[in-house]
């Protein structure tokens, strides 16, 4: 097999690694062009010992690792929310960051690629992470009617570092508490105590406030009906909460609002 359909299935996907870590499409193209045109230059700078894509990574990341300081000042802002926030992390927290949650590979795989002990790219994933809920801190709303369920979603949110402003059991409830003070992030069950429903207090909101939601229901199907937009993140009781735990920090990293 030749190198060229040995790596070009993995081009892809460090485009996009490339994009993320640099905030920008036009600077990350940049990187990768530089990286293949080395590679094309000299085959020596991979290790072939590697899987084609950690190989490919890790000598992208090379070349990251030589120019990028120099560049990091010149990168683009940013061009999205969620970019401008990764971009606020230290280089090797980043890298660290985004071959995880985007690459989805392990700390032992990160390990190659950043030419690092599995412990060092583990800190650097920890690092990344505390960072970014402390970026991410807000306020939020809980709409569920069960006590002990609130109770527990309350917990969870506080756990990452959240204030819960109000717990309402009814659409009412829920309405009247955004107006007293703008929530960062909604997380509503469907099924509330009065017969009412919070899939109509998250529109209410929604017509004033552009915050994200998170469903939390044992009724998914009264959302997932394929007759208009479904929601982004929907979580089914009983729940996990570590699923919980993810789908806030993702809702909140990636809203554009």
């Amino acid at each position: 097999m030749s190198m060229v359909e040995t790596y070009a299935p993995h081009l892809p996907y460090l485009r996009r690694f490339a994009r993320a870590l640099t905030g920008s499409q036009t600077v990350g193209d940049t990187y990768v062009r530089t990286a293949l045109e080395a590679l094309a230059a000299d085959s020596s700078a991979l290790d072939q010992s590697l899987s084609p894509k950690t190989g490919l990574f890790q000598m992208f990341l090379g070349i990251w690792n030589s120019s990028g300081g120099v560049l990091e000042g010149n990168l683009a802002t940013g061009d999205t929310v969620a970019a401008k926030r990764v971009l606020k992390l230290a280089p090797r927290s980043r890298q660290a960051f985004l071959l995880n949650a985007i690459e989805g590979m392990s700390a032992a795989e990160i390990a190659l690629v950043m030419r690092e002990s599995e412990k060092v790219a583990q800190d650097y994933i920890e690092e990344a992470e505390a960072d970014i809920e402390k970026e991410l801190r807000t306020n939020v709303l809980i709409i569920e009617d069960e006590p002990i369920i609130a109770a527990d979603i309350e917990g969870l949110v506080e756990d990452l570092g959240h204030t819960v402003d109000g717990i309402a059991a009814t659409q009412t409830e829920a309405v009247k508490a955004a107006a007293m003070k703008k929530p960062g992030i909604v997380l509503a069950d469907v099924q509330l105590a009065d017969g009412s429903s919070g899939i109509d207090a998250v529109s209410d909101i929604l017509e004033k406030y552009d915050v994200p939601v998170i469903f939390i229901t044992a009724f998914p199907e009264r959302l997932l009906t394929g007759d208009k937009p479904e929601p982004a993140y929907l979580i089914s009781k009983p729940f996990r909460p570590e699923n919980v735990k993810a789908a806030i920090s993702q809702a909140l990293f990636f809203h554009e609002g």
